[in-house]
């Protein structure tokens, strides 16, 4: 049986430019910097892309709770993709240039709202496509608008109180997505407070990048870097920062034969704005 992939390469990609029934959206974005991914839209982008904003389109406005980037509404994720000419049907091609973080989000977000169309994230960033000279456009497409009607599966997803419940738990493997710096609780540039959750191991979301060429690793190397983690695991429970960069380690996960894999939405900034949450530092 041939092993289920989300990505898709750029000669594949250029081959469905302009064609009915297919969506191409630039989810590039920069934490430190929110409007410049839309700047970066303006300067060039895939022919026929629209833009997703990570704090505008694929996030909730900030609470008390909820991490720093909280799931949309299924109803504001919906408007959002039928503005974009996006239905359940359409074919959509995801890329970024953050080596698939926000890529992922999107990704992820469809699987969550029940897209029945085929979804796939580029294998390879915006600055390679535009390097190895892919045509690029400037020109912002207008698509008729659609109705997007969805199929919420809350099987996908976790949240703080059912963390909680679990930890200790036998079977269940807690995966923390963040660089180890920040799992070990030895920096923490971002969230109030350092560490991780109790019992999780660390499988940094950029392990299933080849930093060299720019590409996702093969899947056999994605798989078995998995197997060493989650081969027992009854449930499988992804975090990272917020809820995005473990978007990455979900996509592989599923498509390195876990496809049961969830997202604990809030991820640690949810976890550590309650007081009594437990926080655990180190390497273990």
């Amino acid at each position: 049986m041939k092993q289920q992939t989300w990505m898709i390469s750029f000669e594949e990609v250029q081959a469905l430019v302009g064609q009915a029934g297919v969506a191409i959206a630039d989810c590039r974005f920069w934490l430190s910097e929110p409007e410049r991914g839309y700047a970066a839209y303006e300067e060039g982008h895939l022919p026929g892309a629209v833009y997703f904003n990570l704090d505008l389109d694929l996030s909730s406005p900030l609470g008390a709770h909820g991490g720093r980037h909280p799931l949309p509404s299924p109803e504001m994720l919906s408007d959002r993709l039928g503005e974009r000419g996006i239905d359940r049907e359409t074919t959509v091609i995801i890329y970024d240039d953050q080596g698939g973080a926000m890529a992922s989000r999107l990704w992820w977000l469809l699987q969550y709202v029940g897209h029945r169309g085929i979804v796939k994230v580029l294998d390879g960033g915006y600055s390679d496509w535009a390097k190895l000279g892919y045509p690029i456009s400037t020109e912002q497409p207008s698509p008729a608008g659609r109705i997007y009607e969805p199929h919420v599966r809350p099987d996908l997803v976790v949240h703080m109180k059912d963390v909680k419940e679990r930890l200790g738990r036998p079977g269940v493997v807690l995966i923390d997505s963040r660089e180890p710096a920040r799992y070990a609780g030895e920096s923490e540039p971002i969230d109030p407070k350092a560490g991780h959750i109790p019992g999780a191991v660390n499988h940094f979301w950029r392990n299933g990048v080849d930093e060299a060429a720019g590409r996702w690793k093969s899947l056999v190397s994605q798989r078995e870097a998995w197997e060493r983690l989650v081969k027992e695991a009854d449930e499988i429970i992804v975090y990272c920062g917020s809820g995005v960069t473990a978007c990455p380690n979900v996509l592989s996960l599923w498509q390195s034969g876990y496809p049961r894999a969830k997202l604990y939405a809030g991820s640690w900034s949810d976890w550590c704005s309650y007081e009594d949450n437990p926080v655990a530092t180190g390497e273990k």
